[in-house]
């Protein structure tokens, strides 16, 4: 996911806890999400932005704002 936005790294190691992964509960439905989006192709779904521009600011890399709009969706939360 080059040429994207990068978020922090889950197992990097934070004050409080120990790693960001440490937030989340082991059965917690985001984990399924995680997951699930990760074994897409979004290429081949036809997510534009896949394959980013060398030139202008990055964006963010299109799975990670499905797994945030599949979250909202589940929870019922809107944009």
């Amino acid at each position: 996911m080059k040429r994207f936005i990068q978020s922090t790294d889950r197992t990097q190691a934070t004050l409080f806890p120990e790693q960001l992964e440490d937030y989340v509960a082991e059965d917690n439905p985001v984990r399924v999400v995680d997951v699930f989006v990760e074994q897409l192709d979004l290429g081949k779904l036809g997510f534009a932005g896949v394959s980013p521009m060398k030139t202008g600011r990055p964006a963010y890399h299109p799975a990670v704002l499905l797994k945030l709009y599949i979250y909202g969706y589940l929870n019922r939360i809107q944009s």
